[in-house]
């Protein structure tokens, strides 16, 4: 197809193995017109998106077999990072149970295996155990495997399961009776979502499009022929995808319809699968809510609600309910009006609490109250407290509505992740298990501290920093600066013991919580999206300089990192700010911004328009253009540069880190290492194994450790 194209010498093409360290694969440059709104841009590597075309899985394996002859010198480090990691794991595990009805469900693993096994115990956890799903035979023979959702039965006689063998994100559907530890003949292709109705025998499901947005709700009887299934509802909106989920009172099933702004919830009983989803609240555009059930007294129907939070009029939401007689907005009251310094996250309703997930200051925080009423809104509210300066707290997995115990998950950069059972009445908290760090791991080593620095607009970024006690710290201190800063998502704030390969070896690890982001609440996010992006690249760059200048480090000592979202930080930074870095690891980064988001036929494009914005706008499009990394690489000095992609990635197409890598090593004017990593039996999170994903782990930080010049041995 393409003839003119010569991508490497002959001789690797012929023997790839004979690849020297210094002869970088050279992609052909076969220029292609890009023109809209009047510009035209030349693409030379648009052509790598053709993964048909031989040369390109040829171009992919060069850059991969250049990959392991340039980090070759590492590959004791890399084996020892390895061997660190896996020794301070607890291979033979058990997650803390939580109870279902009669069962406990938990999930375990065991030595050796790299994927782990779903258990149930009946009555009592003294019971014998039954397997569910042995994750490790269902990928015997595959190169990946990913558990998608799964869902029991009411009646806890089926499981419905999805799996994906490659890396898409394309999840097959199956059901197993548990009974009998046999697979229905039902198989349901392209599943990314299931829930099952209160008769035992109706499944609702939600498929997904050419372009990997779940856009199609169907409903199927248990043992029929899948192509007798029912369509319930399409979503005909682009940049809309389907959501469906149960009440946690088992109640409702709930079909969401949501974009990255707007939302609209229809509700259906779970005990009348066959008749009609009820629509709450028609889309209206920059409207989100999201709701939870409560069944009432059971004699004063207007008690029987929906509890909903929305961001109607209340940019960091606030929480309202209505009658399910009656769920039109009109009918809304407000239970916990806006508050402009708090963000309501998230809510949880059980038979007599209301628990409220919330940001405040940057930080996570829980409480927890008796229902309101109408005469005492906030009745006994009180808030969970933590001790460290910054760290996440997250629910946990509750099955149960009559239940006082609160499950939650806390951990920091120094506290392993700890699972909390806490009651609600007493407010008590017990210490259900705090995962194991082998190796003689002391907290009290680590030290963890909450910055701020100053944006370049007067706005102060809060930094999350963790290093181990006695270092020194001056200009030559190393350190490992990571950040996201968009969707709304805030930076997970915990605790790896992967992380103390660096931190035991002087590295300063820090997360840089810039806009775009939730931490600060929702108006940090609207402030780093669409027409105020750049503020995300500059935070980043000022939580940087604002390091050097307090000095914790120096850009000859400071390495960055980010995936995905947080690979398109990467690449705008560096063509910003290259002396600021040392080295950069771009996971699977979204790097091709304007041409990406432009074609509508590429997975999750559409979607993507109420995010980054919509390039068809000239305003947009001019906008998107200036901070595309792809767009903006030129001729200067970028620092060491590790690039990874997955060849099935269904969010980050392996082309935009192929075709930055090529661009990069074109135009950039330094000797500094730049390769390319594609994972050709994965997709966008790599490795699907345990093992597989410590093996990634390890050489990211080898090249992190090599960047910063320190020896391989504490």
């Amino acid at each position: 197809m393409y003839p003119e194209s010569l991508l490497v010498s002959e001789d690797f093409m012929t023997n790839p193995t004979a690849l020297s360290p210094a002869a970088a694969p050279v992609a052909a440059q076969q220029p292609k017109v890009l023109e809209i709104h009047g510009d035209r841009r030349i693409d030379p590597y648009y052509w790598l998106r053709d993964r048909s075309n031989s040369e390109v899985i040829t171009y992919l394996e060069a850059e991969n077999a250049y990959t392991q002859a340039q980090l070759r010198h590492t590959e004791p480090l890399q084996t020892q990072l390895y061997e660190e990691m896996l020794g301070r794991i607890q291979e033979t595990d058990l997650s803390v149970p939580y109870r279902h009805g009669d069962y406990f469900y938990y999930s375990r693993t065991e030595s050796g295996k790299a994927y782990g096994i779903l258990c149930r115990k009946r009555g009592s956890l003294e019971t014998d155990e039954e397997i569910l799903l042995d994750q490790n035979q269902l990928a015997e023979g595959e190169a990946f495997f990913s558990l998608g959702d799964t869902a029991v039965s009411p009646n806890h006689q089926y499981l419905a399961y999805a799996t994906d063998t490659n890396g898409s994100e394309s999840y097959t559907l199956q059901i197993k009776d548990l009974t009998t530890d046999t697979l229905f003949t039902d198989t349901i292709q392209e599943v990314s979502e299931v829930v099952w109705a209160n008769d035992n025998q109706t499944l609702f499901y939600v498929r997904i499009d050419s372009a990997h947005r779940p856009f199609q709700l169907w409903r199927h009887q248990l043992g029929a022929d899948p192509t007798t299934d029912v369509l319930l509802y399409e979503e005909s909106d682009e940049g809309f995808y389907l959501g469906i989920d149960r009440s946690r009172s088992n109640a409702y099933i709930l079909l969401s319809a949501d974009s990255k702004i707007t939302s609209e919830v229809r509700f259906l009983d779970a005990n009348q699968p066959l008749a009609d989803f009820q629509l709450i609240h028609p889309r209206e555009t920059g409207v989100e809510y999201w709701l939870d059930h409560h069944p009432g007294d059971g004699i004063d129907p207007d008690t029987n609600r929906f509890y909903i939070v929305t961001n109607d009029e209340a940019i960091n939401f606030k929480l309202m309910v209505t009658p399910i007689a009656t769920p039109e907005k009109i009918h809304w009251q407000t239970v916990l009006p806006h508050r402009p310094d708090v963000l309501l996250a998230d809510i949880d309703v059980f038979a007599n609490h209301l628990v409220r997930y919330e940001r405040e200051k940057g930080l996570p925080t829980i409480w927890v109250q008796s229902l309101p009423t109408a005469d005492q809104p906030t009745l006994n509210a009180h808030r969970i407290a933590f001790p460290e300066p910054t760290y996440s707290v997250y629910a946990g997995t509750m099955a149960e509505f009559h239940s006082h115990t609160l499950r939650f998950t806390y951990t920091s950069l120094i506290t392993p992740s700890s699972v909390f059972d806490y009651d609600m009445t007493t407010h008590e908290r017990e210490l259900k298990k705090e995962t194991p760090v082998l190796g003689g791991y002391d907290r009290a080593q680590y030290t963890s501290e909450w910055l701020m620095a100053t944006a370049s607009d007067g706005t102060a970024v809060p930094i999350s920093l963790v290093y181990k006690k006695g270092i020194q710290r001056d200009r030559t201190t190393p350190l490992f600066l990571t950040g996201y800063g968009s969707y709304g998502y805030p930076y997970p704030v915990t605790f790896s013991s992967q992380r103390l390969s660096l931190l035991d070896r002087g590295v300063v690890c820090a997360i840089a919580h810039i806009r775009g982001g939730g931490e600060m609440g929702r108006p940090w996010y609207e402030d780093g999206k669409f027409l105020h992006k750049k503020n995300t690249f500059t935070d980043f760059i000022a939580c940087a300089e604002y390091l050097i200048t307090e000095q914790w480090t120096c850009a000859q000592k400071l390495v960055i990192s980010g995936g995905s979202a947080g690979g398109l930080l990467m690449g705008a930074v560096l063509n910003m700010r290259p002396d600021l870095f040392q080295g950069a690891i771009a996971a699977v980064p979204f790097v091709d911004v304007v041409t990406t988001i432009l074609d509508p036929s590429l997975p999750l494009s559409v979607l993507e328009w109420e995010e980054w914005g919509n390039p068809n706008d000239p305003k947009f499009y001019d906008y998107m253009k200036s901070y595309s990394p792809y767009d903006n690489v030129k001729a200067q000095d970028y620092p060491h540069l590790l690039i990874t992609a997955g060849l099935n990635d269904p969010r980050v197409s392996y082309w935009e880190p192929a075709k930055w890598t090529a661009k990069l090593r074109t135009l950039k004017t330094d000797t500094n290492r730049l390769v390319l990593k594609t994972n050709m039996d994965a997709g966008h999170s790599g490795a699907s194994g345990r093992y597989g994903r410590l093996q990634e782990r390890a050489l990211d930080y080898a090249f992190v450790l090599d960047c910063l010049g320190l020896t391989p041995t504490p």
